[in-house]
């Protein structure tokens, strides 16, 4: 596995809540995202996992292990912790997205003044380049190249779920605006983890 994921891969930048959470990636190969919180595209090429408050002092606000996808399903939380029957969310969806094992960074990428972080997509030049998570934002042409990845891939996940959306109606949503950096800021995150989820 190369030190950094490949400058053309499509990345997403995902909240790692806790530690128990990181050692479920790198020991059961697997990581969650509530599909009420989900971004819209989750079929990307590598995840990179930005480390909440809950990691510490020496290790909080930042990124330090990114992750290749394998693939990923729908499944509900009941049937991803099997132990926890009685979870007030134990029968919400939730995508479980198979990941390779965590690779670290070289130089980890801190949060600065970004700490409230939800889902961020970037590529894997910019990630290569980064120093803070402002770095990931994707400016001007690159963002041009970035959405056309996106709304493929959207596509191919709705022509594959056979409720394929004619192609007037995949116009620019706000929210993968944001994601992108072009509302000026990241949403949602509070960098505390959430141990409902």
């Amino acid at each position: 596995m190369p030190a950094y994921p490949p400058a053309e891969s499509l990345i997403l930048t995902a909240v790692m809540p806790s530690p128990r959470d990181l050692e479920i990636a790198r020991l059961l190969g697997w990581y969650r995202i509530p599909l009420r919180s989900a971004p819209k595209v989750v079929d990307v090429d590598y995840l990179a996992f930005y480390q909440t408050d809950a990691f510490g002092v020496d290790h909080r606000w930042r990124i330090e292990y990114f992750a290749g996808v394998r693939g990923h399903e729908l499944t509900t939380r009941g049937e991803l912790f099997r132990d926890q029957p009685d979870h007030p969310r134990s029968h919400e969806e939730y995508y479980k997205i198979q990941i390779a094992g965590l690779q670290p960074l070289p130089v980890p990428i801190r949060a600065e003044r970004w700490k409230r972080v939800t889902f961020l997509y970037t590529t894997g030049d910019l990630l290569q380049k980064a120093e803070t998570i402002n770095d990931l934002v994707v400016h001007s042409e690159e963002r041009q190249l970035l959405w056309r990845s996106l709304r493929e891939r959207a596509l191919q996940a709705e022509s594959y779920r056979g409720s394929a959306l004619p192609e007037n109606e995949l116009d620019l949503d706000p929210e993968i605006l944001v994601m992108l950096g072009a509302l000026g800021g990241m949403t949602g995150f509070s960098g505390e983890p959430d141990d409902t989820n």
